[in-house]
This record gives C-alpha cells, structure tokens and sequence, in this order.
C-alpha cells in the first residue's frame, strides 16, 4: 500500500499561474524591445548611420506564445543592410567583405535578463 500526505500549501503555485495567464510576466516585453534596439543601434557598424538608425521591434501574442522580433529595415538593391554587416558579403567587382558578428553579442544581455525576469516572476 503507498500512503501520500501533502502538508501546506499551493499558494505560490497557484499565483505564478495566474501571473502567467493573465500576462503578468509578459509586461515588461515593450521595454526590452526598447532596450534591444538601443543595443543593437550602438553596436552596428557606422558608416552613413542609416543601418543603426533604422532598428525597430515587434512583439506579437499568437496561441500562448509571445515574442520580440527586432527589425532593420536599411535595405540596399533589395537586400538587408544588416543581415550583409553581419554575414558579409560579395561585392560587384568580386570581391568579398567579411562580416562582422554585432548582432548577437549586443543582444545576449537582453536575452539574459529577461530569462532572469521571467524567471524571477514564475518563482515569486
């Protein structure tokens, strides 16, 4: 026979829950797109400025799934400027510039901390 006793309570469950169902821990997304584009601005290569000068950011709710998606929308012929800066590419005369990896190390800290947030808010 197995005997199961449960002393206390599910309070801080319970809360945690409800924060998250009601979107408690999803507040706070507007200032880390804000944050994120300051970094990312910062961090991209200046030439003209037009590239980091033009980062946005969206956040989108869709089915429980909540997200930040950060944007460059500097384009030259058609392509992204950003996305060239930071995975290089080929020149017209054959050539090739390498790229430089901005993007990510300037966005890390922003994921962290919001990792750390989240976290913070699911175990209060």
């Amino acid at each position: 026979m197995i005997h199961v006793s449960v002393h206390g309570s599910f309070k801080k469950t319970i809360d945690a829950l409800t924060r998250m169902e009601n979107g408690d821990i999803y507040k706070d997304l507007d200032r880390y797109g804000r944050i994120g584009v300051t970094a990312l601005s910062n961090a991209t290569p200046k030439d003209s400025g037009d590239t980091a000068n033009s980062w946005d950011y969206r956040i989108s709710h869709k089915k429980g799934q909540w997200n930040i998606e950060w944007i460059n929308t500097n384009t030259h012929n058609g392509a992204q400027v950003a996305i060239l800066l930071q995975y290089g590419h080929g020149t017209g005369t054959g050539g090739y510039v390498t790229g430089r990896d901005y993007i990510n190390p300037a966005i890390k800290p922003i994921f962290d901390e919001i990792a750390n947030n989240v976290w913070k808010k699911v175990t209060e």
